[in-house]
Formats: structure tokens, C-alpha cells, sequence
């Protein structure tokens, strides 16, 4: 989670790189409606998102028509938006993991290691608040930097997390700092953390 051009989809794409590397089988759910969290994953190239394939094909939909395979075998799924002027784009996070576990995207047979969902953190309404609301994460990891509204944002995801961490059995993993050369950034982020509760994972400079 973290504000939008924080460097989330980044941050997410080289961890889940990093990991495949290692021989995990990972599988990366981008929860933005610009639908960009798998570009890097995909040597560049965009997807068609999950609800852009409903719109066109209708129910009748495979799990591969939704999925494609990235670097290092990496699996990449992007949710998508409602088209501009309507519907909520939370909706569209909704819509693609309910289907994703409609097709047997999370079976045992898939054998995953690691799911990410790199989510807009902005605002945590229902539809952006899934992962956390229905389970489907255990960890949260915050991208935050210095600036004034990363901080604010990062502090809404947190209430969030609190909000569902009893039904939903999340915790907080910890902030991930994206540096904006703000003065003090490391101090300020280290004690923002402590005032979270939580511990800085890393400080990217």
C-alpha cells in the first residue's frame, strides 16, 4: 500500500523479481486502475486487465485469459478500472480477486508461494481495503517517503489495518521508505514507525 507515485508498483515488481529469481513461484495482483504493477514483471509490455476481458468476453472466462507469465515465471494480473466516469474503481479490486478465486487462481494446486496485491493507498475504501478486509493478505507493507501526504496517507492505511487486523488476521510488516531527499527523512520515517508501532524495513535512497 502507499500513496499513488510513491514508488509502490516499482518496490513490488523487484521484490516479486527478486524472489522468482530465488525459485518461488510468485504471483502479483496489480489493484491499481492505471493497471501498471506488472509492466516491469512483463518486459515492458501492458496487459489486458481483468475487467477490461469481462467487458469484452463476458462471464465465459479462463484463468489464463486473465494471467500472464513474467519474468522468471512470475504470474501477473492487473484488476483494472470501471471505464472513466463510472463506477468505483474499488469495485474492479473486487471483481478480479473474487474471480481469481472463482477460477482456482489461490488452489492448492497452483502451488504459490507468495501472493502480492500492490494496491492505490490514497484512499481505503471498501474495494481498495479488500485484501486486508477479506483475508487474502497477512502482511501489509507500507511505501512511504518523507512528504507530508505519504505520511498522511500511510497513517489512513494503518487505521485501516487496524480496523480489520481482528477479522481478517493482518498485521502491519512494516514501512518501506522511497526517499524524496527530504532533510531528516530516515530519522522522521524511523520515528513515525515507532509512533505506528511498527519497525522501518528498509530505506531506500
Amino acid at each position: 500500500y502507499g500513496k499513488g507515485g510513491i514508488g509502490k508498483s516499482t518496490t513490488t515488481q523487484n521484490t516479486v523479481a527478486g524472489l522468482a529469481e530465488m525459485g518461488r513461484k510468485v504471483m502479483v495482483v496489480g489493484c491499481d486502475p492505471k493497471a501498471d504493477s506488472t509492466r516491469l514483471l512483463l518486459g515492458g509490455l501492458s496487459q489486458k486487465t481483468v475487467l477490461d476481458t469481462l467487458r469484452t468476453e463476458g462471464e465465459d472466462v479462463e484463468l489464463e485469459d486473465i494471467r500472464k507469465v513474467g519474468f522468471q515465471s512470475a504470474i501477473c494480473v492487473e484488476s483494472g478500472g470501471p471505464e472513466p466516469g463510472v463506477g468505483c474503481a474499488g469495485r474492479g479490486i473486487i471483481t478480479s480477486i473474487n474471480l481469481l478465486e472463482q477460477l482456482g487462481a489461490y488452489a492448492g494446486s497452483q502451488e504459490l508461494d507468495y501472493v502480492f496485491y500492490d494496491v492505490l493507498g490514497d484512499v481505503v475504501c471498501g474495494g481498495f481495503a479488500m485484501p486486508i478486509r477479506e483475508g487474502k493478505a497477512q502482511e501489509i507493507y507500507i511505501v512511504v517517503s518523507g512528504e507530508m501526504m505519504a505520511m498522511y496517507a500511510a497513517n489512513n492505511i494503518c487505521k485501516g489495518i487496524v480496523k480489520f487486523a481482528e477479522s481478517g488476521g493482518v498485521r502491519l510488516g512494516g514501512l518501506i521508505c522511497n526517499s524524496r531527499k527530504v532533510d531528516n527523512e530516515q530519522e522522521m520515517i524511523d520515528a513515525f514507525a515507532k509512533q505506528l508501532g511498527t519497525q522501518l524495513i528498509h530505506f531506500v535512497p
